[in-house]
């Protein structure tokens, strides 16, 4: 009720009489002063909690919401940023901020280097976000960097400092390419870089069974097998650095039907890190197949570092 408005009515209904004599109008005047200054003070003090309840309300409404991180997706060897496309159209619905910079795929050292530059150009926190090859990337690059929050592998490599690709990919038997490099490889020459030192592509008879294991049409896998950016080799042999999950949490997904790096390899490279890993039904390629289950590990790791 409006205190002010109750003032307006309340005498009449207090005194509804009609009263003469002076004595009885001086009474009256004299409580209709003291009811006037009772509601008053009533007036008062319920302005007094309009105020305190609007400043309550303000300090609700104008303390900041917890920021969503940046989420950056790094692809692997022979891909580009469009593998990640079902994923990036999730996060972005959901509200994250997502990039893809190109993963130079020249090498371990130089490419982390790359990536570290880049995420130096963002500010608030990241979760990083890595595919097969791209995992050895971002170990690398995140290493001391206080921005990123989450380190996320999908079918990637987690690797340890001193290992490499090919050391991983062999770790355990499974893997299409734990095999001779002329076998499942093109070599194409990189004119002016050290000597044995070559691009590789994947054969397109091998490219299917190692990406997609006939869940992705072939006729979808002729189409990424053909605008494949190639891995130069020695990316393969280059040792990695000093781990950044040894100081920042990590997330993983494991593809069980993964023919690139083995099930069993990711698990016990997810265990080293002690990550938060889930297992999917999918190929190497899970972002694709996947996308659903690789978003919300994803953004599990986006929400862990609220």
């Amino acid at each position: 009720m409006d205190p002010q408005r109750s003032g307006q009515r309340r005498p009449a209904r207090l005194f509804p009489e009609v009263v003469k004599g002076n004595t009885v109008k001086l009474s009256l005047r004299r409580r209709l002063i003291s009811v006037g200054v009772a509601i008053g003070a009533l007036t008062l003090v319920g302005a007094g909690i309009g105020t305190a309840q609007a400043s309550t309300n303000y300090a609700q409404h104008s303390r900041p919401a917890s920021v969503k991180p940046t989420v950056v997706l790094v692809h692997g060897a022979w891909a580009d940023g469009s593998s990640w496309d079902k994923v990036t159209a999730k996060l972005q619905h959901d509200g994250y901020r997502v990039v893809t910079p190109p993963n130079l795929l020249s090498g371990v050292a130089n490419d982390a280097a790359n990536l570290r530059a880049y995420l130096d150009t963002i500010t608030g926190p990241i979760v990083l976000v890595g595919h097969s090859y791209g995992g050895m990337v971002i170990t690398n690059a995140a290493l001391g960097d206080k921005q990123v929050k989450a380190l996320v592998y999908v079918d990637a490599y987690i690797p340890d400092q001193h290992d490499t690709v090919y050391a991983l990919t062999s770790a355990v038997p499974g893997s299409v390419f734990a095999a001779e490099a002329s076998t499942v490889f093109d070599q194409v020459a990189i004119p002016g870089a050290d000597e044995g030192v070559a691009n590789f592509y994947v054969k397109p008879s091998i490219f299917g069974k190692a990406f997609a294991d006939k869940t992705i049409s072939a006729k979808d896998v002729a189409v990424l097998a053909a605008r494949q950016r190639p891995l130069a080799s020695n990316a393969l042999f280059e040792e990695a650095g000093e781990p950044a999950w040894r100081t920042i949490p990590s997330w993983s997904v494991i593809g069980k039907q993964d023919a690139v790096i083995p099930a069993a390899e990711q698990v016990a490279m997810s265990k080293r890190a002690k990550a938060h890993t889930i297992e999917i039904n999918a190929p190497h390629l899970s972002m694709v197949t996947d996308a659903g289950a690789v978003t919300n590990q994803i953004e599990a790791a986006a929400k862990a570092t609220d």
